[in-house]
């Protein structure tokens, strides 16, 4: 029978937030427990918040926001793929995996699982821009990773997502994949269709092939 995996992080205040993006709130309007018929929450985040998806457009001036994604690309076979680099996946890192056959990857390293820990991680492992390049031709069209961004941190001229991007591959960042083996899944992602956006928050699930 077919598992389902949420491999969403739940949008919350303790979540760690990129140094410099607005950081979740939620806040009550309306309770019920103040008497009010019904409960109504504000919402306070950045487009890039948890988990969720870039578009070309949060480094292209010209790119493709994140309503003008094609669902065909968020909808589809995933190969989640294990990674055990420490500091930096690294081109012969990616072609030992032999992805030609492969549209969509999802890179599982050891920051699986710390999505949920609230203090940022400056040392969270990233894509060398050789690594990057290299995805683009292998003919990936979406690449997620399982902290909040593909890029090194401090990096000023942000290599990995300008090759990526620029190639129009969609990219999830902040994925939770530490309940998932490495292996193929039918992949739902949806982000907010909110026009003109750089990005936004979305609900990942995987679902086993067999």
């Amino acid at each position: 029978m077919a598992r389902i995996y949420d491999v969403t992080v739940p949008l919350s205040a303790s979540i760690p937030t990129f140094p410099g993006d607005p950081p979740f709130q939620m806040d009550f309007t309306h309770r019920i427990d103040d008497g009010q018929p019904y409960n109504v929450a504000r919402l306070t985040m950045g487009a890039h918040a948890g988990t969720h998806v870039d578009a070309p457009y949060h480094f292209l001036a010209d790119g493709a926001t994140v309503d003008q994604l094609p669902l065909e690309m968020l909808l589809g076979k995933a190969r989640v793929v294990e990674v055990a680099a420490r500091e930096k996946i690294e081109r012969a890192d990616l072609e030992a995996l032999d992805l030609r056959d492969d549209l969509r990857i999802l890179l599982k390293t050891r920051m699986s699982g710390q999505m949920r820990t609230p203090q940022f991680q400056e040392d969270f492992v990233y894509l060398t821009p050789d690594a990057a390049v290299y995805l683009v031709q292998a003919g990936i069209k979406l690449v997620g990773i399982d902290y909040l961004s593909v890029e090194q941190f401090g990096s000023h001229d942000f290599p990995a997502h300008h090759a990526l991007l620029g190639a129009g591959v969609v990219i999830i960042e902040g994925l939770d994949l530490s309940q998932v083996e490495a292996g193929d899944y039918e992949m739902v992602c949806l982000p907010l269709r909110i026009a003109g956006a750089d990005g936004s928050p979305a609900r990942v699930v995987l679902r086993s092939r067999s």
